[in-house]
C-alpha cells in the first residue's frame, strides 16, 4: 500500500487596505463639470441671505409690524378663550364668578351711578386717570 504524503497549508491573512482597481475619472469630471458650479452658486446665494433678509425687513418694516400685531392679537384671543373655557369646565367656579360679577356690578351702580354727586366723583376720577395716562393738556411745557 502506498501512502500519499500530506501537506500542510498555511493560511495568510492580508491586512492591507483595499484600493480601487481603476481610478474613476468620470465621476471627478462629472463633479467638476456639473456639480461644482451648482454648489458654488448655492453657497454664494446662502452667503447673501442675511443681506437679502436685512433689505426685506428694512423695506417692509411697518407692514411686518402690523402683521405681527395681528397675529399676536389672534394668538392672544385664542389663548384667552382657551383659558376661559378651561375655567368654565371647573365645577362650581363659573357660577361663583358670575355671582361675584353680579355683586360687583350692583355695588358699582349703588356707589357711583345712583346719586348726582357720586356720578361727578366718578367723572373726576376718570378725568384724572385720562390725564395720568395721556398727559394733562392744560399743563404748559
Amino acid at each position: 500500500m502506498e501512502s500519499t504524503p500530506t501537506t500542510e497549508t498555511k493560511t495568510v491573512i492580508n491586512t492591507e487596505t483595499a484600493g480601487p482597481l481603476v481610478k474613476d475619472s468620470s465621476s471627478e469630471q462629472f463633479w467638476s463639470e456639473y456639480v461644482e458650479p451648482v454648489w458654488d452658486s448655492i453657497m454664494s446665494y446662502l452667503a447673501n441671505v442675511p443681506d437679502y433678509l436685512g433689505n426685506f425687513f428694512s423695506g417692509y418694516k411697518k407692514p411686518l409690524i402690523v402683521l405681527g400685531a395681528i397675529v399676536a392679537g389672534f394668538v392672544t384671543v385664542k389663548v384667552t378663550l382657551a383659558v376661559l373655557d378651561a375655567i368654565d369646565d371647573i365645577p362650581l367656579l363659573a357660577p361663583i364668578l358670575q355671582l361675584i360679577g353680579i355683586a360687583y356690578t350692583a355695588w358699582f351702580i349703588w356707589r357711583y351711578l345712583l346719586k348726582d354727586t357720586n356720578r361727578r366723583e366718578l367723572l373726576a376720577e376718570i378725568d384724572a386717570l385720562k390725564a395720568q395716562v395721556f398727559g394733562d393738556e392744560n399743563r404748559i411745557s
